[in-house]
């Protein structure tokens, strides 16, 4: 006579199942320091993920500042206002439903995205207007509809994965030198040193190899995360 194992807390809940969302999370904003520095450095000093950066970027541009272009910027932001426009619809339809498939599902098109815009990089002619529009639209879109995902999933210390600001703020305001409990202290310093450490790769790779291989990098990352997400914190 046999006895049943029990079965372990995963077995029982698909949303438990995979890496946890806090992982891909991080791992997400360091995607983010690859693609800023592939918009920054390879598309005419625009930032694609970073939009706080971005509509700074774009005063520069609209006084008149060498370097910076009006057009380059608001496309960005154009695109990357869709791709949060149509994360909200997404999330919306999704409603109190499984995050396991809702962010797996999002990060499979990002992924997609992110994939042709390696394509776009490694086959169309470097520099061409074409070719620097359709990645500034691309990849500024991918990371709106990321931005949506991530605010759907509201995970503490990380409802943003582009923008470190306020998780610097956070770290500092809270930290035992301030008075406070220093709670999620390491879970903001891990956000900030993987955006550091994403930038510093995807500066390394434009500046060596040029757009294709960072982009290629975030495209198979985030293919990879959409694989092994999971729906718990």
């Amino acid at each position: 006579m046999t006895t049943e194992q029990p079965r372990s807390k995963t077995d029982k809940d698909p949303e438990a199942r995979g890496l946890r969302l806090v992982v891909v999370l991080l791992a997400l904003t360091g995607v983010s320091g690859l693609i800023d520095a592939v918009s920054y450095l390879g598309l005419g000093h625009v930032f694609t993920a970073n939009m706080t950066g971005n509509v700074v970027v774009l005063g520069f541009a609209a006084a008149g500042a060498p370097g910076f272009s009006v057009h380059h910027s608001a496309t960005s932001l154009a695109c990357f206002l869709l791709g949060a426009v149509s994360g909200g619809r997404v999330a919306r339809r999704a409603g109190g439903g499984s995050r396991r498939a809702f962010a797996r599902w999002t990060l499979g098109v990002e992924a997609a995205l992110l994939g042709a815009a390696s394509a776009m990089a490694f086959t169309a002619p470097e520099g061409a207007t074409a070719t620097t529009y359709a990645l500034i639209a691309t990849t500024a879109f991918a990371m709106g509809l990321r931005n949506a995902t991530v605010r759907r999933l509201n995970v503490p210390a990380l409802t943003t994965t582009t923008v470190v600001t306020m998780t610097l703020t956070g770290l500092a305001a809270e930290s035992h030198v301030a008075g406070g409990s220093g709670g999620r202290t390491r879970r903001r310093t891990a956000a900030v040193s993987a955006l550091f450490v994403g930038a510093v790769t995807g500066a390394w790779l434009v500046l060596h190899h040029g757009m294709g291989v960072p982009l290629l990098l975030a495209s198979l990352t985030s293919a990879a995360l959409a694989v092994t997400a999971s729906g718990r914190e």
